[in-house]
């Protein structure tokens, strides 16, 4: 598998996840710029989540929550306030949230999500 394709396999085992705990998916893959891209817009709650899903076949080069830094939360930030200005979309809240996936040999899931996450 290539990185491209274990990227869009975490991105719907993470949809599927959040869809499971009760969250609507408004936008998958939600672009502002060719810099800026949030996985997955979901609700619930009247709170907008604003996912980053990362994804890795091992944890040799550490966590795949490691790979979200400043700078990518910064992104994630800045995009999702072009989509609240440019959407229909009206809630009490928003926050950036992340779910890291680590699939072994058999592409088997482990999954993490960490809500609300900030610097």
């Amino acid at each position: 598998m290539t990185n491209k394709t274990i990227g869009k396999y975490g991105e719907t085992l993470a949809k599927e996840f959040l869809i499971k705990k009760g969250y609507r998916i408004l936008e998958l893959n939600y672009r502002y710029s060719r810099m800026a891209e949030i996985d997955i817009i979901a609700l619930k709650d009247n709170t907008i989540h604003f996912v980053e899903v990362k994804t890795r076949t091992q944890k040799f080069f550490g966590s795949p929550l490691e790979a979200i830094n400043k700078t990518k939360l910064m992104s994630i930030y800045n995009c999702s306030k072009f989509y609240l200005l440019n959407s229909n979309i009206r809630c009490e809240k928003m926050q950036i949230d992340a779910i890291a996936i680590v699939l072994d040999s058999n592409k088997q899931a482990q999954i993490s999500f960490l809500e609300n996450i900030s610097l």
